[in-house]
């Protein structure tokens, strides 16, 4: 007879870090075995990636460390399949081929910049979806800004301002052009967009606003009307896309591979597996959650508690969440922090200046403190839980 409860958590990112921390502390001595697996046994630090390219060195924290004393065995590989049937999960791992077994899986497994949509990205752009790719654009700006070179950043959400105004700051030699679709900060606030646009102009940062892009060639951008943006460097922020590993499984996802969920954050097709961050098509009254550490952390805590809970035969209540703010880095001396609405809409209060960035640097190192605080004590990962849009009975945007 199985002696105890095999809790497999796939992915160490932001999510699946606190999610197996928190399940060991809340499931320690009831016969769990929590295992996480990932392919680097490094945390990669996603909210200052953009620190990354413009030549900042961030500190190793490296997964084992962080898991020290709370029981999680940490495997280093990369998942390729799940037999839904059999509960197991095929690892590549460093030393060859191995099989974990599951009782429950929480899949964790986050997106990443897709450079599959536009012609020549892949091939001519930089993505920000690995720190080695990351430290390797920013020695080829340290080496333009010398020479007075030009920079594209495609992409104008958050992490495509994050990118053009940190290194416009770090590299003031360097011309640098965020091209966008639609205008960047949209869902800013009047008051928060011009504190925005106020940093792009004292950066020197180029906008080509209402710009759709049709190829990515070597020594630039071309747009869809056909005209030539100039640049010896490509940087792509725009777009995501997920692994195809769940539904290459057999498990219910929507049309974007997202693994569809029921309130309880269960997968719809296979109970025994949860979804949390990026990988899962979260749904609140007010609409669906889209992927940040800041819903993502709430989710993730949520799954560890809900997960306990089932285990000693305990009841769960559905899943709220609301958004609380947009917090943005404008380089390191400047950001802009946008209060919203639950559904991410802005409120008319907003931060901007030193008083933002000590803001932003606060949000930014929070979930490694979350990390260490949570092997002790119940920590909250919520800003908000959405109030009355999230509320049972609550109206469906």
């Amino acid at each position: 007879m199985k002696s105890e409860h095999r809790i497999v958590v796939l992915g160490a990112g932001y999510t699946g870090l606190l999610c197996a921390i928190r399940l060991a502390r809340r499931t320690r001595r009831t016969g769990v075995r929590v295992t996480l697996v990932n392919p680097s046994p490094r945390f990669t630090e996603r909210l200052r990636m953009h620190q990354v390219i413009a030549g900042q060195e961030l500190a190793d924290h490296q997964i084992p460390e962080i898991l020290d004393g709370t029981g999680v065995v940490f495997v280093r590989g990369a998942a390729t399949a799940i037999d839904t049937e059999s509960r197991t999960v095929a690892v590549d791992t460093p030393d060859g081929p191995a099989d974990l077994a599951y009782d429950s899986l929480v899949y964790a497994l986050g997106s990443s910049t897709d450079t599959s949509t536009v012609p020549g990205a892949d091939e001519h752009a930089v993505t920000l979806n690995s720190p080695h790719a990351a430290r390797h654009f920013a020695q080829k700006l340290a080496e333009l800004a010398r020479t007075g070179g030009a920079v594209n950043v495609c992409g104008g959400g958050l992490t495509g301002v994050e990118a053009a105004t940190e290194i416009a700051e770090s590299h003031p030699g360097l011309r640098v052009t965020l091209i966008s679709r639609g205008e960047p900060g949209p869902l800013m606030n009047a008051k928060a967009r011009a504190h925005l646009y106020a940093a792009f102009e004292r950066l020197g940062i180029t906008l080509r606003v209402g710009a759709a892009i049709g190829k990515v060639l070597s020594d630039g951008v071309e747009l869809a009307d056909g005209t030539l943006v100039p640049s010896d460097a490509c940087l792509w922020t725009t777009g995501v896309r997920v692994p195809a590993l769940a539904a290459d499984s057999g498990i219910a996802v929507d049309e974007r591979g997202l693994i569809l969920v029921d309130a309880t954050l269960r997968s719809t097709s296979h109970p025994e597996i949860h979804a949390i961050g990026d990988a899962a098509a979260v749904r609140q009254a007010w609409g669906q959650v889209h992927g940040t550490c800041q819903s993502g952390l709430p989710v993730a805590a949520y799954t560890a508690d809900a997960l306990a809970r089932r285990l000693r035969g305990k009841s769960v209540k559905p899943f709220r969440f609301g958004y609380f703010h947009q917090p943005v880095s404008l380089g390191r001396r400047d950001a802009v922090i946008q209060f919203t609405h639950a559904d991410d809409t802005p409120r008319r209060w907003f931060l901007g200046g030193r008083a933002a960035v000590a803001y932003k640097e606060t949000i930014s190192g929070s979930p490694l403190k979350m990390y260490r605080l949570s092997k002790r004590i119940p920590v909250s990962a919520s800003l908000s839980k959405g109030g009355r849009a999230t509320r049972p009975g609550a109206s469906a945007r």
